[in-house]
């Protein structure tokens, strides 16, 4: 019963984050920046995360120590959002996905070339693999209307490098000893701030007055952003974490229906091809047996 339990909670965190797309989408058609998008996005989501951890008795007292090391990290999530959101403007919004999708790949040559992991023929054959599947993603129409495919290819990539930048923080600094809903808590908070200082000092930040848009705001922030979190970590707890990080490729495969059926993005054979061939990939890591657990899944944690 627990396992079913958890691949319930696994497959709502998974298919909830998918959906960021869009939410996202839909406020930057409205006249919204990405620094106000992510402004609101993170600023009630934090809202709603921190009365969550306290109605679970977290504490957020916060040494000073590792303030520090807290606040780099919340730098690196902020970039992640804000070059994956620079990616849905650019190009299609499941090719986005599929390609953020990459970073357990990223992670592991993070770990085996920085902190002296052991090497193995599995992730390199799984990084050849993804990097074929991104080659045929990148060599059909995947520009959004009037974007520029190589900055959305760029941002996306950046996504990539900058969560598993993220993770490898996560698990290799004092940050790992804080609890996962209190370290959710304060660098999505720490990243409000920065989009509210980069809101004010670009285009400014408007203020929602109509229900429809205040609608909007809540399906990013509640479902796609504080949902997406809690149900992740429950599903690790009742589902383990790698049958988990495995559910998770219904993340990019939900951005994928979305962007087809309601933005109308073109997806063709290659498409196809280059998805499945980045989920087999990213499996092949997440299957790949260690004698210590993966930091991907500690990472995973905290959602884009």
């Amino acid at each position: 019963m627990n396992r079913i339990k958890g691949i319930l909670y696994a497959a709502v965190s998974s298919s909830t984050f998918g959906l960021a797309p869009f939410f996202s989408l839909t406020l930057l058609l409205a006249g919204f920046s990405a620094f106000e998008v992510l402004s609101y996005r993170w600023g009630v989501a934090t809202i709603a995360l921190t009365l969550f951890g306290w109605c679970s008795g977290c504490s957020f007292r916060l040494e000073k120590k590792d303030f520090l090391v807290v606040l780099l990290l919340s730098l690196l999530r902020a970039v992640t959002s804000f070059s994956l959101l620079i990616a849905y403007q650019n190009i299609a919004t499941g090719v986005a996905s599929t390609i953020h999708f990459m970073y357990p790949l990223a992670v592991s040559l993070v770990m085996m070339y920085f902190f002296q992991e052991k090497k193995s023929l599995w992730v390199m054959f799984a990084v050849s693999m993804s990097l074929l599947g991104a080659a045929l993603l990148s060599s059909g129409e995947l520009e959004a209307k009037n974007g520029d495919t190589i900055v959305g290819l760029v941002a996306a990539c950046v996504s990539v490098f900058s969560y598993a930048g993220y993770i490898v923080g996560v698990r290799m600094t004092r940050a790992v000893r804080i609890n996962s809903t209190v370290l959710t808590c304060y660098v999505m908070g720490l990243g409000t701030v920065l989009y509210f200082i980069g809101a004010l000092t670009t285009s400014g930040l408007q203020l929602v007055a109509d229900g429809y848009t205040w609608l909007i705001i809540l399906g990013l922030a509640l479902p796609a952003t504080a949902i997406s979190n809690i149900t992740l970590v429950r599903a690790i707890k009742y589902a383990g974490p790698t049958l988990t990080s495995i559910l998770g490729a219904m993340e990019p495969l939900t951005a994928v229906v979305i962007g087809v059926f309601v933005f109308k993005e073109l997806f063709t054979l290659n498409s196809a091809i280059g998805i499945i061939l980045i989920l087999l990939a990213v499996s092949v890591v997440i299957f790949r047996k260690q004698k210590k657990a993966h930091p991907i899944i500690i990472g995973g944690m905290h959602k884009s």
